[in-house]
């Protein structure tokens, strides 16, 4: 079997080399993967369940990297066993060109060759499975290198996080009506301070011998009411 392809990877080549030396980005990236381990500075060590058409099989097995040109290209090699479903063994060359300062060109050229039960399966179901695996692999690896974006909150106004995301405007409205200071501005109430209000409602905020000026107009006007009703009582 041989197979060939490139793949344009949003990110630096500098970052590409070093993922594809990254066991732990190699392990989200590998369909079916279930470890990958470092056993040595050119060699790494791999588990992986697949399914090939009516079969499906755990393999392990061993990677060697050669003619290592950090960080432009190298050479794996490398041969796995599944069981009674057969073996794998083969290489693939490995390429990164630099197409900008955020943007990098892989591409591979992939030899191998299978044994067992595997090889009775057909060129066909095997050339599919092993393009299938190859871009969900690409789709992975890109993914893990993508930028992450966060997500922005959400400015409603007058509230606390419209103040927020804008450190220079002004202070945000509180709904309990205290006055002061937050960390970029001052706090501002929701209703108008008594500098601010006409002369009669000025007067209603005022104290006198203790007590607000609307108890005193709400008791007075209780007992308008009681005259009215006793007069009327009477009469």
């Amino acid at each position: 079997m041989e197979m060939t392809g490139e793949r344009r990877i949003g990110a630096p080549r500098e970052a590409v080399w070093a993922a594809l030396n990254d066991p732990a980005v190699l392990k989200e990236a590998i369909p079916g993967c279930e470890s990958v381990e470092r056993i040595g500075d050119d060699q790494f060590q791999a588990k992986v369940s697949m399914k090939l058409g009516p079969m499906s099989a755990k393999f392990g097995g061993k990677v060697t990297l050669s003619n290592i040109n950090p960080p432009a290209s190298y050479t794996i090699s490398g041969e796995g066993t599944g069981g009674a479903m057969g073996f794998a063994k083969g290489g693939a060359d490995v390429a990164l060109d630099e197409v900008g300062p955020s943007e990098t060109l892989l591409r591979y050229n992939v030899k191998a060759q299978v044994g067992g039960k595997m090889a009775q399966l057909g060129a066909r179901l095997i050339d599919s499975t092993a393009k299938s695996m190859a871009d969900q692999f690409f789709d992975r690896f890109a993914a893990q290198l993508a930028p992450k974006v966060e997500a922005e909150p959400v400015a409603v106004a007058g509230t606390d996080t419209e103040y927020l995301a804008d450190s220079a405007a002004a202070g945000p409205i509180t709904q309990h009506g205290a006055d002061g200071q937050s960390p970029g501005g001052p706090v501002h109430r929701p209703n108008p301070t008594t500098g601010d209000m006409p002369l009669p409602l000025r007067l209603l905020t005022q104290d006198f011998l203790g007590f607000p000026a609307q108890v005193w107009l709400g008791g007075g006007a209780m007992i308008v009411i009681l005259a009215l009703l006793f007069l009327v009582g009477r009469g």
